[in-house]
Protein backbone atom coordinates (compact mmCIF):
# COMPACT_ATOMS: atom_id res chain seq x y z
CA UNK A 1 0.00 0.00 0.00
CA UNK A 2 1.23 3.47 -0.49
CA UNK A 3 0.31 6.76 1.09
CA UNK A 4 -0.51 9.87 0.18
CA UNK A 5 0.98 12.78 1.93
CA UNK A 6 -2.27 14.43 3.12
CA UNK A 7 -0.34 16.42 5.95
CA UNK A 8 0.92 19.94 5.13
CA UNK A 9 2.84 22.20 6.59
CA UNK A 10 4.53 25.84 7.09
CA UNK A 11 7.83 25.46 7.19
CA UNK A 12 9.36 25.15 10.72
CA UNK A 13 11.57 28.11 12.50
CA UNK A 14 14.60 26.69 13.61
CA UNK A 15 16.07 27.77 16.96
CA UNK A 16 19.65 28.89 18.50
CA UNK A 17 18.91 27.62 21.60
CA UNK A 18 15.88 27.04 24.23
CA UNK A 19 15.69 30.63 25.71
CA UNK A 20 15.07 31.67 21.95
CA UNK A 21 12.84 28.82 21.64
CA UNK A 22 10.23 30.52 24.03
CA UNK A 23 11.14 34.01 22.88
CA UNK A 24 11.06 32.94 19.05
CA UNK A 25 7.45 31.25 19.85
CA UNK A 26 5.93 34.47 22.34
CA UNK A 27 6.41 36.89 19.77
CA UNK A 28 4.90 35.25 17.19
CA UNK A 29 2.14 33.21 18.33
CA UNK A 30 1.16 36.25 21.66
CA UNK A 31 -2.17 35.09 23.43
CA UNK A 32 -2.54 31.86 21.62
CA UNK A 33 -2.77 28.92 23.84
CA UNK A 34 -0.29 26.33 24.40
CA UNK A 35 -1.84 24.21 27.33
CA UNK A 36 -5.42 24.03 28.01
CA UNK A 37 -5.60 22.06 31.05
CA UNK A 38 -7.67 20.84 34.31
CA UNK A 39 -6.81 22.21 37.68
CA UNK A 40 -9.63 21.28 40.40
CA UNK A 41 -12.63 20.88 38.47
CA UNK A 42 -11.48 23.82 36.43
CA UNK A 43 -10.61 24.26 32.89
CA UNK A 44 -7.60 26.99 32.48
CA UNK A 45 -5.52 28.04 29.66
CA UNK A 46 -2.00 29.32 29.39
CA UNK A 47 -0.70 31.24 26.45
CA UNK A 48 2.70 31.98 25.15
CA UNK A 49 3.28 35.01 26.29
CA UNK A 50 2.33 33.69 29.89
CA UNK A 51 4.96 31.12 28.76
CA UNK A 52 7.92 33.47 28.39
CA UNK A 53 6.75 35.74 30.86
CA UNK A 54 6.72 33.35 33.81
CA UNK A 55 9.66 31.65 32.69
CA UNK A 56 11.74 35.63 33.43
CA UNK A 57 9.82 35.85 36.76
CA UNK A 58 10.00 32.44 37.86
CA UNK A 59 14.71 33.17 36.37
CA UNK A 60 14.58 36.25 38.57
CA UNK A 61 13.01 34.98 41.55
CA UNK A 62 16.11 32.21 41.03
CA UNK A 63 18.46 34.99 40.67
CA UNK A 64 17.50 36.43 43.76
CA UNK A 65 17.48 33.32 45.77
CA UNK A 66 20.88 31.96 44.75
CA UNK A 67 19.29 29.37 42.78
CA UNK A 68 20.20 30.27 39.13
CA UNK A 69 22.86 27.41 38.30
CA UNK A 70 21.72 25.17 40.48
CA UNK A 71 20.10 21.41 40.12
CA UNK A 72 16.49 21.72 39.83
CA UNK A 73 14.61 18.70 40.60
CA UNK A 74 10.92 18.79 38.74
CA UNK A 75 8.55 15.39 39.81
CA UNK A 76 4.80 15.10 39.08
CA UNK A 77 2.33 15.62 35.99
CA UNK A 78 1.92 17.66 33.14
CA UNK A 79 1.53 20.45 34.19
CA UNK A 80 2.45 24.76 32.76
CA UNK A 81 4.31 24.82 36.22
CA UNK A 82 5.98 22.29 35.14
CA UNK A 83 7.11 22.71 31.55
CA UNK A 84 7.98 26.51 32.89
CA UNK A 85 10.04 24.98 35.80
CA UNK A 86 12.15 23.18 33.36
CA UNK A 87 12.72 26.15 31.04
CA UNK A 88 13.58 28.90 33.66
CA UNK A 89 16.36 26.21 34.97
CA UNK A 90 18.16 25.16 31.47
CA UNK A 91 17.94 28.83 30.31
CA UNK A 92 19.45 30.79 33.48
CA UNK A 93 22.57 28.27 33.56
CA UNK A 94 20.97 25.49 35.55
CA UNK A 95 20.06 21.76 35.31
CA UNK A 96 16.81 20.28 35.58
CA UNK A 97 16.65 16.93 36.73
CA UNK A 98 12.98 15.75 35.69
CA UNK A 99 11.35 12.64 37.93
CA UNK A 100 9.04 10.16 37.18
CA UNK A 101 5.84 10.38 39.73
CA UNK A 102 5.91 6.89 40.43
CA UNK A 103 9.56 6.64 41.31
CA UNK A 104 9.73 4.35 44.34
CA UNK A 105 11.06 6.03 47.55
CA UNK A 106 14.85 4.85 47.80
CA UNK A 107 15.63 5.42 43.78
CA UNK A 108 14.03 8.94 44.28
CA UNK A 109 16.14 10.13 47.23
CA UNK A 110 19.48 8.29 46.15
CA UNK A 111 19.21 10.35 42.30
CA UNK A 112 18.56 13.87 44.36
CA UNK A 113 21.50 12.81 46.47
CA UNK A 114 23.70 12.11 43.59
CA UNK A 115 22.34 14.54 41.35
CA UNK A 116 22.65 17.52 44.71
CA UNK A 117 19.69 19.00 44.04
CA UNK A 118 19.14 22.08 45.59
CA UNK A 119 15.17 22.55 45.18
CA UNK A 120 12.19 20.35 44.30
CA UNK A 121 9.12 21.68 42.44
CA UNK A 122 6.42 19.30 42.32
CA UNK A 123 2.77 19.06 41.03
CA UNK A 124 -0.77 18.33 43.10
CA UNK A 125 -0.12 14.52 42.78
CA UNK A 126 3.04 14.43 45.11
CA UNK A 127 2.10 17.29 47.36
CA UNK A 128 1.88 14.94 49.98
CA UNK A 129 4.94 12.35 49.02
CA UNK A 130 7.25 15.15 48.95
CA UNK A 131 5.79 17.08 52.06
CA UNK A 132 6.64 13.37 54.16
CA UNK A 133 9.99 13.29 52.04
CA UNK A 134 11.40 16.64 53.35
CA UNK A 135 13.45 15.62 56.06
CA UNK A 136 15.25 13.09 54.15
CA UNK A 137 16.37 15.69 51.79
CA UNK A 138 18.05 17.66 54.33
CA UNK A 139 20.39 19.39 51.39
CA UNK A 140 17.64 20.79 49.44
CA UNK A 141 17.23 24.46 50.00
CA UNK A 142 13.69 24.81 48.56
CA UNK A 143 10.61 22.96 47.88
CA UNK A 144 7.72 24.11 45.90
CA UNK A 145 4.26 23.06 45.00
CA UNK A 146 2.96 24.14 41.47
CA UNK A 147 -1.03 23.61 42.14
CA UNK A 148 -2.80 25.43 44.54
CA UNK A 149 -2.10 24.28 48.42
CA UNK A 150 -5.07 23.92 50.33
CA UNK A 151 -3.16 23.36 53.69
CA UNK A 152 -0.77 25.62 55.09
CA UNK A 153 3.10 25.15 54.00
CA UNK A 154 4.97 23.84 56.79
CA UNK A 155 8.64 24.70 56.47
CA UNK A 156 10.32 27.93 56.01
CA UNK A 157 11.64 25.90 53.10
CA UNK A 158 8.71 25.55 51.18
CA UNK A 159 7.33 28.53 48.69
CA UNK A 160 4.36 27.82 46.54
CA UNK A 161 5.07 28.51 42.84
CA UNK A 162 2.68 31.22 42.61
CA UNK A 163 4.54 32.97 45.20
CA UNK A 164 7.79 32.52 43.74
CA UNK A 165 6.27 33.97 40.03
CA UNK A 166 4.87 37.37 41.72
CA UNK A 167 8.53 37.32 43.99
CA UNK A 168 10.28 37.67 40.51
CA UNK A 169 7.62 39.58 38.65
CA UNK A 170 8.25 42.33 41.65
CA UNK A 171 12.23 42.15 41.48
CA UNK A 172 12.14 42.23 37.50
CA UNK A 173 9.83 45.55 37.39
CA UNK A 174 12.30 47.07 39.63
CA UNK A 175 15.15 46.43 37.46
CA UNK A 176 16.85 42.96 38.22
CA UNK A 177 18.29 41.80 35.13
CA UNK A 178 20.37 39.03 35.92
CA UNK A 179 18.50 36.18 34.73
CA UNK A 180 17.13 38.20 31.51
CA UNK A 181 20.79 38.76 30.65
CA UNK A 182 22.24 36.07 31.37
CA UNK A 183 24.26 34.54 28.32
CA UNK A 184 24.22 30.35 27.77
CA UNK A 185 26.91 28.03 27.52
CA UNK A 186 25.31 25.68 24.47
CA UNK A 187 27.84 22.98 25.50
CA UNK A 188 27.19 22.92 29.40
CA UNK A 189 25.05 20.23 30.78
CA UNK A 190 21.53 21.93 31.15
CA UNK A 191 19.47 18.82 31.70
CA UNK A 192 20.02 15.04 33.64
CA UNK A 193 17.53 12.50 32.89
CA UNK A 194 17.71 8.96 34.78
CA UNK A 195 16.97 6.10 32.31
CA UNK A 196 13.83 4.78 33.37
CA UNK A 197 14.55 0.75 33.50
CA UNK A 198 12.61 -2.26 31.23
CA UNK A 199 16.17 -3.94 32.18
CA UNK A 200 16.24 -2.64 35.84
CA UNK A 201 19.66 -0.44 35.28
CA UNK A 202 19.49 3.64 35.07
CA UNK A 203 22.16 5.94 34.49
CA UNK A 204 21.69 9.46 34.34
CA UNK A 205 21.99 10.98 30.88
CA UNK A 206 23.94 14.51 30.69
CA UNK A 207 22.30 16.68 27.92
CA UNK A 208 23.59 20.54 26.48
CA UNK A 209 21.83 23.43 25.80
CA UNK A 210 23.23 22.68 22.42
CA UNK A 211 22.03 18.74 22.35
CA UNK A 212 18.61 19.88 23.14
CA UNK A 213 18.09 22.43 20.71
CA UNK A 214 19.56 19.78 17.95
CA UNK A 215 16.67 17.48 18.92
CA UNK A 216 14.02 20.38 19.08
CA UNK A 217 15.19 21.15 15.25
CA UNK A 218 15.69 18.27 14.13
CA UNK A 219 11.96 17.18 15.71
CA UNK A 220 10.04 19.84 14.03
CA UNK A 221 12.11 19.44 10.62
CA UNK A 222 11.20 15.55 10.01
CA UNK A 223 7.55 16.53 10.36
CA UNK A 224 4.43 18.35 8.98
CA UNK A 225 3.29 20.00 11.29
CA UNK A 226 2.18 23.52 12.14
CA UNK A 227 0.45 26.27 14.21
CA UNK A 228 -2.90 25.08 13.16
CA UNK A 229 -2.31 21.82 14.59
CA UNK A 230 -3.63 20.43 18.28
CA UNK A 231 -2.54 17.76 20.54
CA UNK A 232 -3.77 16.09 23.51
CA UNK A 233 -0.51 14.95 25.80
CA UNK A 234 -0.87 11.43 27.41
CA UNK A 235 2.69 10.21 28.21
CA UNK A 236 4.49 11.47 31.31
CA UNK A 237 6.39 14.41 30.78
CA UNK A 238 10.20 13.42 32.70
CA UNK A 239 10.26 10.61 29.26
CA UNK A 240 12.46 12.67 26.99
CA UNK A 241 10.00 11.90 23.84
CA UNK A 242 7.24 13.01 25.36
CA UNK A 243 9.26 16.00 26.60
CA UNK A 244 10.50 16.80 23.40
CA UNK A 245 8.31 15.94 20.61
CA UNK A 246 5.68 16.32 22.84
CA UNK A 247 6.29 19.89 24.38
CA UNK A 248 9.61 21.40 23.41
CA UNK A 249 8.41 20.50 19.88
CA UNK A 250 4.79 21.74 20.14
CA UNK A 251 6.09 25.48 21.78
CA UNK A 252 8.11 25.69 17.96
CA UNK A 253 5.84 25.18 15.62
CA UNK A 254 2.96 27.22 17.80
CA UNK A 255 0.62 24.06 18.44
CA UNK A 256 -2.09 23.78 21.21
CA UNK A 257 -2.23 21.58 23.84
CA UNK A 258 -4.54 19.85 25.96
CA UNK A 259 -2.93 18.12 29.23
CA UNK A 260 -4.66 14.39 29.53
CA UNK A 261 -5.52 14.71 33.19
CA UNK A 262 -6.48 10.91 33.38
CA UNK A 263 -5.45 7.53 31.63
CA UNK A 264 -8.85 6.56 32.59
CA UNK A 265 -10.30 9.18 30.29
CA UNK A 266 -7.61 9.15 27.69
CA UNK A 267 -10.74 8.55 25.29
CA UNK A 268 -13.34 10.90 27.07
CA UNK A 269 -10.61 13.44 26.35
CA UNK A 270 -9.87 13.14 22.71
CA UNK A 271 -13.50 12.89 22.01
CA UNK A 272 -13.94 16.50 23.90
CA UNK A 273 -10.43 18.30 22.19
CA UNK A 274 -10.89 16.90 19.10
CA UNK A 275 -6.86 16.70 18.58
CA UNK A 276 -5.67 16.48 14.80
CA UNK A 277 -2.71 14.61 15.99
CA UNK A 278 -0.89 12.58 18.61
CA UNK A 279 2.25 11.61 19.99
CA UNK A 280 2.18 8.18 21.53
CA UNK A 281 3.71 5.04 22.43
CA UNK A 282 2.87 1.01 20.93
CA UNK A 283 0.49 0.52 23.70
CA UNK A 284 -1.66 2.78 23.50
CA UNK A 285 -2.09 2.55 19.69
CA UNK A 286 -2.84 -1.45 20.07
CA UNK A 287 -5.40 -0.67 22.90
CA UNK A 288 -6.82 1.90 20.83
CA UNK A 289 -7.09 -0.56 17.63
CA UNK A 290 -8.55 -3.41 19.56
CA UNK A 291 -11.34 -1.44 20.69
CA UNK A 292 -11.76 -0.32 17.62
CA UNK A 293 -12.03 -3.83 16.44
CA UNK A 294 -14.11 -4.89 19.17
CA UNK A 295 -16.47 -2.58 18.45
CA UNK A 296 -16.54 -3.24 15.10
CA UNK A 297 -17.40 -6.81 15.79
CA UNK A 298 -19.93 -6.22 18.74
CA UNK A 299 -22.30 -4.40 16.29
CA UNK A 300 -21.93 -7.20 13.66
CA UNK A 301 -20.22 -5.13 11.46
CA UNK A 302 -16.90 -6.63 10.16
CA UNK A 303 -18.06 -7.71 6.79
CA UNK A 304 -19.13 -4.05 5.90
CA UNK A 305 -16.55 -2.03 7.20
CA UNK A 306 -13.90 -4.01 4.78
CA UNK A 307 -15.28 -3.46 2.56
CA UNK A 308 -15.54 -0.18 3.23
CA UNK A 309 -12.22 0.01 4.14
CA UNK A 310 -11.40 -1.72 0.07
CA UNK A 311 -13.85 0.76 -1.51
CA UNK A 312 -12.25 3.51 0.23
CA UNK A 313 -8.75 2.12 -0.52
CA UNK A 314 -9.65 1.88 -4.08
CA UNK A 315 -10.74 5.57 -4.27
CA UNK A 316 -7.65 6.77 -2.82
CA UNK A 317 -5.48 5.05 -5.26
CA UNK A 318 -6.80 7.29 -7.93
CA UNK A 319 -6.84 10.30 -5.57
CA UNK A 320 -10.04 10.52 -3.75
CA UNK A 321 -10.30 10.86 -0.76
CA UNK A 322 -13.59 9.78 1.54
CA UNK A 323 -12.27 8.21 4.36
CA UNK A 324 -13.81 11.22 6.71
CA UNK A 325 -17.38 9.95 5.46
CA UNK A 326 -17.12 6.60 5.55
CA UNK A 327 -15.25 6.21 8.77
CA UNK A 328 -16.94 9.11 10.52
CA UNK A 329 -18.23 6.60 13.21
CA UNK A 330 -14.71 5.37 13.98
CA UNK A 331 -12.86 8.87 13.60
CA UNK A 332 -15.64 10.45 16.14
CA UNK A 333 -14.17 8.19 18.98
CA UNK A 334 -11.15 10.34 18.62
CA UNK A 335 -12.87 13.61 18.49
CA UNK A 336 -13.16 13.53 14.52
CA UNK A 337 -10.33 15.21 13.65
CA UNK A 338 -7.79 13.00 14.01
CA UNK A 339 -5.42 12.50 10.93
CA UNK A 340 -2.07 11.57 12.07
CA UNK A 341 0.09 9.24 14.53
CA UNK A 342 3.60 9.68 16.34
CA UNK A 343 4.34 6.22 17.61
CA UNK A 344 7.63 5.25 18.67
CA UNK A 345 9.02 2.94 21.71
CA UNK A 346 8.46 -0.70 20.15
CA UNK A 347 7.66 -2.09 16.69
CA UNK A 348 4.00 -2.13 15.33
CA UNK A 349 1.89 -4.32 13.29
CA UNK A 350 2.40 -3.17 9.54
CA UNK A 351 -1.32 -4.34 9.55
CA UNK A 352 -2.17 -1.98 11.97
CA UNK A 353 -0.73 1.01 10.25
CA UNK A 354 -2.23 -0.03 6.96
CA UNK A 355 -6.02 -0.30 8.93
CA UNK A 356 -5.20 2.87 10.59
CA UNK A 357 -4.86 4.52 7.39
CA UNK A 358 -7.43 3.30 5.96
CA UNK A 359 -9.72 4.94 8.51
CA UNK A 360 -8.11 7.82 7.64
CA UNK A 361 -5.10 7.89 10.52
CA UNK A 362 -1.48 8.02 9.14
CA UNK A 363 0.51 6.50 11.61
CA UNK A 364 4.57 7.76 11.70
CA UNK A 365 6.82 5.08 13.73
CA UNK A 366 9.52 6.69 14.41
CA UNK A 367 12.79 5.58 16.89
CA UNK A 368 14.61 7.43 19.91
CA UNK A 369 17.02 6.78 22.79
CA UNK A 370 17.30 8.97 25.56
CA UNK A 371 20.94 9.49 24.79
CA UNK A 372 19.97 11.27 21.66
CA UNK A 373 17.68 13.50 23.46
CA UNK A 374 15.45 11.38 21.82
CA UNK A 375 15.09 11.44 18.21
CA UNK A 376 17.02 9.89 15.51
CA UNK A 377 14.63 8.33 13.03
CA UNK A 378 11.01 8.43 11.87
CA UNK A 379 8.85 7.65 8.79
CA UNK A 380 7.96 11.57 7.21
CA UNK A 381 4.54 11.83 5.70
CA UNK A 382 3.93 10.08 2.35
CA UNK A 383 6.96 8.14 2.98
CA UNK A 384 6.43 5.45 5.24
CA UNK A 385 8.16 2.05 4.71
CA UNK A 386 6.34 -0.39 6.71
CA UNK A 387 8.70 -1.83 9.69
CA UNK A 388 11.20 0.58 8.92
CA UNK A 389 11.43 3.14 12.06
CA UNK A 390 11.79 6.05 9.13
CA UNK A 391 15.12 7.59 7.89
CA UNK A 392 17.85 9.97 10.33
CA UNK A 393 16.55 12.99 10.95
CA UNK A 394 18.30 16.44 10.56
CA UNK A 395 21.47 16.40 11.80
CA UNK A 396 21.77 12.75 12.83
CA UNK A 397 24.32 10.25 11.13
CA UNK A 398 23.27 6.88 11.37
CA UNK A 399 25.34 3.77 10.54
CA UNK A 400 25.33 -0.42 11.62
CA UNK A 401 28.42 -2.02 12.99
CA UNK A 402 28.48 -5.13 11.39
CA UNK A 403 30.71 -7.15 9.19
CA UNK A 404 30.23 -7.75 5.22
CA UNK A 405 29.26 -11.26 6.29
CA UNK A 406 26.72 -9.88 8.75
CA UNK A 407 23.04 -8.71 7.92
CA UNK A 408 22.59 -6.61 10.93
CA UNK A 409 24.42 -5.03 13.12
CA UNK A 410 24.45 -2.47 16.37
CA UNK A 411 22.79 0.76 15.27
CA UNK A 412 25.51 3.76 16.00
CA UNK A 413 24.73 7.17 16.14
CA UNK A 414 26.23 10.27 16.01
CA UNK A 415 25.00 13.94 16.05
CA UNK A 416 24.33 17.75 17.62
CA UNK A 417 21.62 15.41 19.53
CA UNK A 418 23.60 13.08 20.95
CA UNK A 419 24.33 13.32 24.66
CA UNK A 420 27.78 14.37 26.98
CA UNK A 421 27.98 10.97 28.30
CA UNK A 422 26.95 9.48 31.73
CA UNK A 423 26.89 11.67 34.80
CA UNK A 424 29.42 10.90 37.42
CA UNK A 425 30.32 7.78 35.14
CA UNK A 426 33.06 8.08 32.53
CA UNK A 427 33.51 4.27 32.40
CA UNK A 428 30.05 3.90 31.32
CA UNK A 429 30.19 6.76 28.71
CA UNK A 430 33.73 5.31 27.61
CA UNK A 431 31.91 2.14 26.79
CA UNK A 432 29.30 3.42 25.02
CA UNK A 433 31.15 5.65 22.17
CA UNK A 434 33.53 4.32 19.22
CA UNK A 435 36.63 5.60 18.54
CA UNK A 436 34.83 8.02 15.89
CA UNK A 437 32.95 9.41 18.27
CA UNK A 438 29.50 7.37 17.28
CA UNK A 439 26.96 6.62 20.36
CA UNK A 440 26.52 2.60 20.25
CA UNK A 441 22.56 2.06 21.15
CA UNK A 442 22.30 -1.11 21.91
CA UNK A 443 19.56 -1.79 19.14
CA UNK A 444 20.40 -4.48 16.45
CA UNK A 445 19.12 -3.64 13.13
CA UNK A 446 20.02 -2.51 9.17
CA UNK A 447 19.60 0.01 6.86
CA UNK A 448 18.45 -0.05 3.42
CA UNK A 449 19.27 1.36 -0.09
CA UNK A 450 17.46 4.72 1.25
CA UNK A 451 18.66 4.87 4.57
CA UNK A 452 15.74 3.15 5.98
CA UNK A 453 16.30 1.55 9.25
CA UNK A 454 14.71 -1.50 10.31
CA UNK A 455 15.19 -2.39 14.23
CA UNK A 456 15.69 -6.42 14.44
CA UNK A 457 15.80 -6.17 18.14
CA UNK A 458 17.77 -5.12 21.83
CA UNK A 459 21.20 -6.41 22.18
CA UNK A 460 20.14 -7.35 25.63
CA UNK A 461 17.18 -8.91 24.88
CA UNK A 462 18.98 -11.42 22.84
CA UNK A 463 18.10 -15.51 22.98
CA UNK A 464 20.84 -17.32 22.44
CA UNK A 465 19.76 -20.68 21.13
CA UNK A 466 21.92 -24.08 22.03
CA UNK A 467 22.55 -24.32 18.18
CA UNK A 468 24.87 -20.49 18.48
CA UNK A 469 21.36 -18.55 16.82
CA UNK A 470 20.34 -15.83 17.84
CA UNK A 471 16.76 -14.95 17.93
CA UNK A 472 15.16 -11.06 19.03
CA UNK A 473 11.87 -11.41 20.99
CA UNK A 474 10.68 -8.26 19.55
CA UNK A 475 10.48 -9.64 16.31
CA UNK A 476 8.14 -12.60 17.46
CA UNK A 477 6.16 -10.18 20.06
CA UNK A 478 5.46 -7.63 16.94
CA UNK A 479 4.00 -11.24 15.39
CA UNK A 480 2.11 -12.07 18.40
CA UNK A 481 0.85 -8.33 19.21
CA UNK A 482 -2.16 -8.82 16.23
CA UNK A 483 -3.49 -11.99 18.29
CA UNK A 484 -6.58 -11.38 19.15
CA UNK A 485 -6.55 -13.19 21.93
CA UNK A 486 -3.86 -12.86 23.25
CA UNK A 487 -3.87 -8.63 25.46
CA UNK A 488 -0.01 -8.21 25.92
CA UNK A 489 2.73 -11.32 25.42
CA UNK A 490 6.25 -11.61 26.38
CA UNK A 491 9.07 -13.73 24.43
CA UNK A 492 11.96 -15.06 26.97
CA UNK A 493 14.49 -17.98 26.50
CA UNK A 494 13.83 -20.73 29.20
CA UNK A 495 15.99 -23.56 29.94
CA UNK A 496 14.45 -26.67 29.88
CA UNK A 497 15.78 -29.87 31.71
CA UNK A 498 17.82 -30.52 29.06
CA UNK A 499 19.65 -27.12 30.05
CA UNK A 500 18.50 -26.20 26.17
CA UNK A 501 17.07 -22.74 25.88
CA UNK A 502 13.36 -23.25 24.87
CA UNK A 503 11.74 -19.94 23.25
CA UNK A 504 8.70 -19.56 24.94
CA UNK A 505 5.88 -17.25 24.92
CA UNK A 506 4.32 -15.53 28.72
CA UNK A 507 0.95 -14.43 27.19
CA UNK A 508 -2.10 -12.41 29.10
CA UNK A 509 -5.29 -13.31 27.48
CA UNK A 510 -7.76 -11.27 25.76
CA UNK A 511 -10.96 -12.34 28.85
CA UNK A 512 -13.13 -10.06 26.51
CA UNK A 513 -12.50 -12.32 23.47
CA UNK A 514 -12.38 -15.45 25.75
CA UNK A 515 -15.03 -14.80 28.55
CA UNK A 516 -16.40 -17.82 30.05
CA UNK A 517 -13.60 -20.43 28.99
CA UNK A 518 -12.13 -22.34 31.59
CA UNK A 519 -7.92 -22.55 32.54
CA UNK A 520 -7.48 -25.65 29.91
CA UNK A 521 -9.66 -23.95 27.07
CA UNK A 522 -7.94 -20.33 27.77
CA UNK A 523 -4.65 -22.24 26.95
CA UNK A 524 -5.27 -24.32 23.91
CA UNK A 525 -7.08 -21.34 22.06
CA UNK A 526 -3.69 -18.76 23.13
CA UNK A 527 -2.05 -21.92 22.17
CA UNK A 528 -3.69 -22.72 18.52
CA UNK A 529 -3.09 -18.62 17.79
CA UNK A 530 0.73 -19.17 18.41
CA UNK A 531 0.55 -21.80 16.18
CA UNK A 532 -0.69 -20.08 13.85
CA UNK A 533 1.76 -17.23 14.24
CA UNK A 534 4.61 -20.18 13.98
CA UNK A 535 3.90 -20.90 10.42
CA UNK A 536 4.63 -17.32 9.25
CA UNK A 537 8.50 -17.87 11.21
CA UNK A 538 11.26 -19.64 10.14
CA UNK A 539 11.60 -22.96 12.92
CA UNK A 540 14.40 -21.61 14.57
CA UNK A 541 12.05 -18.98 15.95
CA UNK A 542 9.51 -20.47 16.61
CA UNK A 543 7.33 -20.43 19.63
CA UNK A 544 7.76 -23.92 21.13
CA UNK A 545 6.55 -23.60 25.38
CA UNK A 546 3.62 -21.42 26.30
CA UNK A 547 3.06 -20.04 29.64
CA UNK A 548 -0.31 -18.51 30.52
CA UNK A 549 -0.33 -15.51 33.39
CA UNK A 550 -3.65 -13.20 34.32
CA UNK A 551 -2.04 -10.03 34.94
CA UNK A 552 -1.08 -7.70 33.03
CA UNK A 553 3.12 -7.11 33.08
CA UNK A 554 4.73 -4.34 35.38
CA UNK A 555 5.36 -1.43 33.50
CA UNK A 556 7.25 1.66 33.09
CA UNK A 557 5.19 5.14 33.36
CA UNK A 558 5.72 5.48 29.31
CA UNK A 559 3.99 2.21 29.45
CA UNK A 560 6.76 -0.34 28.30
CA UNK A 561 7.10 -3.97 30.19
CA UNK A 562 9.78 -4.13 32.28
CA UNK A 563 11.55 -7.24 31.09
CA UNK A 564 13.48 -7.75 34.42
CA UNK A 565 10.79 -7.88 36.51
CA UNK A 566 9.70 -10.93 34.24
CA UNK A 567 10.49 -14.54 36.26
Amino acid sequence: MRMINNLKADPPKIINDLRHLIRSSMEAFGEKYIYTYKEQGEIKNYSYIDLWNNMNYLGTAFAKRGLMGKNIAVIGELHPGWVNTYITTVNGGGVIVPFDKDIDEEHLLDFMELAEISAVFYTECCNNRILALADKLPNVELFVPIAPWSEKLTSDKMVAYDELIAEGKEHLEVGCRDYIDFRLNMDQMCALLFTSGTTGTSKGVMLSQSNLTAAVNASCLSMSYDSKNTFVSVLPPHHSYELTCGNLAMINIGGWVFINDSIKYVMRNFAYFKPNTLVLVPLFVETMYKKIWDEINKKGMTKKVKLGMKASNALLALGIDRRKEIFSQILDAFGGNLTSIVCGGAPLSPQLIKDFYSFGITILEGYGITECAPLVAVNSPGKVRFHSVGQPVHGCEVKIDKTDDEETGEILVKGGNVMMGYYKNPEATAEVFTEDGFFRTGDIGYMDEDNYIYITGRKKNVIILSNGKNVFPEEIEERLSGVDVISECVVIGRKNDNGDIVITAIAVPNMEKLAGKNDEEVYEEVKKAINEANRHLPSFKQVHDIEIRYEEFEKTTSRKIKRYAIK
